[in-house]
């Protein structure tokens, strides 16, 4: 068992004695939360269990301590401190503490995963931009966080299924065919301009000049609606290939892509006629309202207009009813900041329909701002346009676009420092954690170099040599990290992981400017070459939650 979770047990055990014996009356009592104190004299860890269940208690917090340390005697605990008005401290024999780096050595690229749970599959949506162009900054950041947050999950022990729902019908399809279109006219001397909603990207000349490449001016002749049909066709299977080029490319999969398409007309219709068996749309002024208002959305709103033409939300509600019909029990849509709005519609779609509105999770993306030099970075130097996710990519790598995405609260708007996540200093998160990974291959490699065959096997490992304060905050921290990523994937927040590992490199680089691991002393050197090895684990495996690699070499 990990040491925070035999902590926590013994914890736990030691609240039902005290209950038992009398000395705290029966009742639900909170979690058991522990944290590593600030400073060392204050122990290994700390809890305020005591603090936090007063209220059921119904005594002073320090009364509470003293009850259920009096029944903690455990042979893998030194003593228990009560401090303040009620905090534990806990003092943990280093045969514990060893404990937590055979486990990792054991465990190795498994380490922090819990146990797959039994609860139903969890679907997280995430991107899901119009196949019309290439994605931008504001789309990586939902990319990167979505990854990492299934990366999350699946670490957690969740069953989970990520999907892309690609808004494929619709005017803004006709938009992208009727763009292409007018630059393949002006392209071939013929008079035109991009429509009023069109789309104006380099991305829009290149496709018109493929297909000039391609079939030359074959089509210039042909029934203009003729044209845009086929335009339509060829533009949008080429920008949904370039959107999974350039997913994947920056280390973003899906286990689904959805389109929307195959929601017209059926699916439309079907989830229309269910609401109005229920009593839920109602006709006004020739178009259908759903009846929003009776749960809690600011008014009603129309799903089909006056037309017969289906709003972008009568395809959501459809889309949605197709989730629930799957068999989630659990959904988790990341929308941008500017969707705000739009929750209260499809949670009352939702209600409507007889589900569960409290099934999806929506989270919100804030804004992304890009600085270079300390000024704001808006347009492309090479279009003109916004800057492309790929042109990100180009200038500061995968990695540190994902983490620099990564490492900050969704709900927080982000500044992303061009200058800073293209340095190799120590001031970038992502270099200094990669570094920390490398430097661990290289001290593997002075020891091959010195002859010392180390790496066969760790059971004759002298523990008991790690004594030096910079040993013990290393296996702490590591011994954090199974905790870490549960509470992460509780809270929905990869950023945790991101802050979680370059605390550890920082621990790690401190120690190595300290402790000699290459030395006389073959039994401390021994350890300290499984101590940092549990240490590079720990590393990779926290960065791939957060979908970074782990170099052996910088």
């Amino acid at each position: 068992m990990e040491m925070k979770e035999l902590l926590k047990q013994g914890i736990a055990e030691a609240l039902d004695k005290a209950v038992a014996a009398g000395s705290l009356p029966a009742g639900t009592y909170p979690d058991i939360a522990l944290e590593v104190p600030p400073q060392k004299e204050f122990g290994d860890f700390a809890t305020n269990i005591a603090m936090q269940s007063a209220r059921v208690a119904h005594k002073a917090p320090r009364a509470i301590a003293e009850a259920i340390v009096a029944q903690m005697d455990y042979p893998w605990l030194d003593r228990a401190d009560i401090a303040g008005a009620g905090f534990i401290n806990f003092f943990l024999k280093h045969g514990i503490i060893y404990d937590t780096l055979k486990n990792i050595l054991a465990a190795g690229a498994e380490y922090g995963k819990a146990p797959l749970r039994e609860d139903d599959t969890v679907q997280v949506e995430y991107v899901s931009a119009n196949p019309t162009g290439p994605l931008h900054v504001g789309h990586g950041r939902g990319a990167a966080y979505g990854s990492a947050l299934v990366n999350l999950l699946r670490a957690a022990g969740y069953h989970v299924q990520s999907e892309y729902y690609i808004n494929d019908a619709g005017n803004q399809m006709n938009n992208l065919a009727a763009s292409v279109n007018a630059r393949y006219l002006e392209l071939l001397g013929q008079p035109s301009s991009i429509p009023e909603n069109g789309y104006h990207g380099h991305d829009i000349i290149e496709t018109a000049q493929a297909i000039i490449d391609q079939d030359g001016d074959k089509y210039l002749h042909m029934d203009e609606a003729k044209r845009l049909e086929l335009f339509k066709d060829r533009a949008y299977a080429e920008k949904l290939k370039a959107l999974k080029r350039d997913l994947a490319h920056f280390n973003v999969t899906y286990d689904n892509w959805f389109s929307e398409r195959t929601l017209h007309p059926k699916a439309i219709e079907d989830v229309c006629r269910v609401l109005e068996q229920r009593g839920k749309i109602y006709e006004k002024d020739g178009a259908l309202w759903l009846k929003s208002t009776d749960y809690g959305d600011d008014k009603d709103r129309v799903v089909i207009r006056d037309n017969g033409v289906p709003t972008y939300l009568a395809a959501d509600i459809a889309y949605h009813k197709n989730k629930y019909d799957r068999g989630f029990k659990k959904m988790i849509n990341i929308w941008g900041a500017d969707h705000h709005g739009y929750v209260a519609r499809v949670k009352a779609a939702i209600a409507a329909l007889g589900y569960d509105p409290a099934q999806l999770e929506v989270l919100l993306l804030q804004m992304v701002s890009l600085f270079r030099d300390g000024k704001p970075v808006k347009m492309s130097k090479r279009t003109g346009q916004a800057i492309t996710l790929n042109e990100l990519i180009e200038e500061v790598g995968t990695d540190a676009a994902r983490y620099f995405f990564i490492m900050r609260s969704l709900d927080t708007q982000l500044d992303f420092d061009l200058n800073l996540a293209k340095s190799h200093s120590n001031e970038n998160p992502v270099y200094y954690i990669q570094y920390a990974h490398a430097r661990i291959y290289s001290i593997y490699r002075q020891a091959h170099e010195a002859g010392i065959e180390w790496n066969t096997g760790w059971d004759d490992v002298k523990w008991d040599t790690l004594k030096d304060s910079y040993d013990l905050e290393l296996i702490k921290k590591m011994a954090a990290f199974p905790e870490e990523v549960k509470r992460a994937a509780r809270e929905r927040a990869p950023h945790r992981i991101a802050h979680y590992v370059h605390e550890l490199a920082g621990l790690f680089h401190s120690f190595y400017n300290h402790c000699r691991i290459i030395q006389e002393d073959q039994d401390l050197q021994k350890a300290r070459l499984a101590l940092v090895t549990a240490v590079r684990i720990t590393i990779a495996n926290s960065l791939a939650i957060l979908g970074v690699s782990a170099p052996e070499k910088m």
